[in-house]
């Protein structure tokens, strides 16, 4: 491991190990977690299959795609959100800048809680993020909704994720 770990290390890291995710926060702390289990990846596709349905095209919906996420000390971390939602497509690359990004949708996983939660989401909101979304494995697969006023999310709105499902995209303004 090199002392100073770059977005770039964390590519091939990835690339040399195909049974773990890597992320890295604007602080350089580096995050190591196991691939997404099936109900985790059956959220994310049901989510992303309503977003489409929606409306947003396909070059615009993304699971688990690297975001280059901007720290306040000048510094550059790396996420791996469970679904993003762009106002544009975007070029090719492994981390994207978060520029176009209207919508991450992060669905914890045992152990993630802290990180999913609390740390993307300051994160998240200090890179500009409009909407934040966390989806709990609990039974209802709970959808708690983030909209970004100022520097800070507040809570939109919480609910089931088949509520969420059975409504349109429309009433949730992604732009």
């Amino acid at each position: 491991m090199p002392p100073v770990v770059t977005l770039d290390d964390l590519t091939a890291m990835m690339a040399a190990d195909q049974n773990h995710r890597y992320e890295i926060s604007p602080e350089g702390v580096v995050s190591i977690m196991p691939p997404p289990g099936y109900v985790h990846a059956i959220i994310a596709t049901r989510l992303m299959m309503w977003i489409a349905q929606g409306g947003v095209p396909a070059d615009r919906v993304a699971q688990a795609v690297g975001l280059r996420i901007p720290g306040r000390d000048g510094g550059v971390g790396g996420r791996i959100p469970d679904l993003v939602v762009w106002s544009k497509a975007q070029a090719d690359g492994v981390w994207l800048p978060v520029a176009d990004v209207l919508l991450v949708v992060e669905i914890v996983s045992p152990g993630s809680e802290g990180v999913d939660t609390v740390t993307k989401r300051s994160e998240y909101a200090a890179a500009g993020i409009p909407q934040y979304w966390v989806v709990d494995q609990d039974t209802a697969q709970t959808v708690a909704m983030y909209r970004l006023e100022g520097s800070r999310y507040v809570v939109r709105a919480t609910m089931p994720l088949a509520w969420l499902l059975n409504t349109g995209l429309e009433e949730h303004d992604l732009g």
